[in-house]
């Protein structure tokens, strides 16, 4: 006969008493259950007893503080500057630059010229207003505002200037290649080297709205400007040419320049594409272009006036006069 299980003990089975064992208890509340549900003991993290230092730089500054008993405003001061370099300083200090549209649109002076920037894109052919086609994008467009200052701190002029915001682009839908080139700093260099051991010209010109120029081959639609109003509602704007902002912007601008330039004449440099030259000899004129300036240098100014002429038909150039500073080189 099977022995019969003697059920009169008072014991716990063995399972209860393991759950209700303090010990356990205790480990269990000091571990942790891995990924597989075993139990894992809880290692204290260790603390570094390396003492900390302020780094040795820092003894060179004055950092401001409420609880330094020396705030830096009582070793800060603008009396030892000129009185035109405080001036500017106290006067950016106090002009207001809005960084988005509604901040912008209530003062006149910004919307005269967000307006003019409008009637400079449209008389520039720069869009047409068309219906989004079936199976195409917009990309988002916005305004940016900056203030251009004169030497003494006062307001020369307001600009605002409509970019789009390339980053919403598609690759191999609305841009291809974006790489253009620029002038080297070598270039530069040897060029005014040059210039001031032959006792040369030099002219610097600026092109205004230079990316506008860059005719664009793939087709891109942009969303109407903030304050733009059309009578016909759903429209979109079809750009004919570059845009800033675009991420083929400056290549197609670059393209435009280069090749108006070649086609009157001008050879382009192989070492650096940025450069180029017109004629030889005492009549040689040497042209260097990053982005939108320009450096002119030839044997006189009557040299370099007759490149001008031809180029200021073509595009919005602005004459700076002699050439002060480029490409963060100064030029005594």
């Amino acid at each position: 006969p099977l022995p019969v299980a003697d059920n009169s003990s008072s014991d716990p089975p063995a399972s209860d008493a393991v759950n209700t064992s303090p010990t356990t208890t205790i480990v269990e509340s000091a571990s942790t259950a891995d990924i597989s549900g075993t139990s894992v003991p809880v290692v204290p993290l260790r603390r570094s007893s390396r003492v900390s230092k302020e780094p040795p730089y820092l003894s060179d500054f004055v950092c401001s503080n409420t609880l330094q008993t020396y705030p830096i405003y009582q070793f800060c001061s603008l009396d030892r500057l000129n009185p035109d370099y405080k001036a500017f300083i106290n006067q950016i200090s106090t002009t207001y630059e809005p960084q988005f549209y509604h901040q912008a649109v209530p003062f006149p002076e910004w919307r005269e010229t967000m307006a003019q920037e409008i009637k400079a894109l449209e008389d520039s052919n720069t869009w047409s207003l068309v219906p989004l086609p079936d199976g195409k994008h917009c990309i988002d467009c916005r305004w940016m505002f900056k203030l251009k200052c004169k030497a003494d701190g006062s307001v020369d002029r307001y600009k605002a200037r409509l970019v789009a915001k390339g980053y919403a682009q598609q690759a191999g839908i609305d841009f291809s290649n974006t790489f253009s080139p620029v002038a080297k700093l070598t270039s530069v260099r040897v060029l005014l080297a040059v210039a001031a051991a032959k006792n040369w010209c030099l002219q610097q010109l600026d092109i205004n709205n230079p990316f506008l120029n860059g005719e664009l081959f793939e087709e891109v639609y942009i969303d109407l400007p903030q304050g733009y109003k059309t009578s016909t509602k759903g429209l979109v704007c079809k750009l004919n040419k570059s845009l800033y902002g675009l991420l083929q912007a400056s290549r197609q601008w670059f393209c435009k320049f280069s090749s108006t330039l070649l086609q009157h004449g001008f050879a382009q440099s192989k070492n650096d594409y940025s450069l180029f030259t017109h004629g030889s000899g005492s009549s040689l004129v040497i042209l260097l272009v990053y982005v939108d300036d320009i450096i002119l240098a030839g044997p006189s100014s009557a040299c370099v006036t007759r490149i001008q002429v031809p180029l200021q038909s073509l595009f919005k150039l602005k004459v700076l006069g002699s050439l002060k500073y480029f490409f963060r080189l100064g030029n005594c």
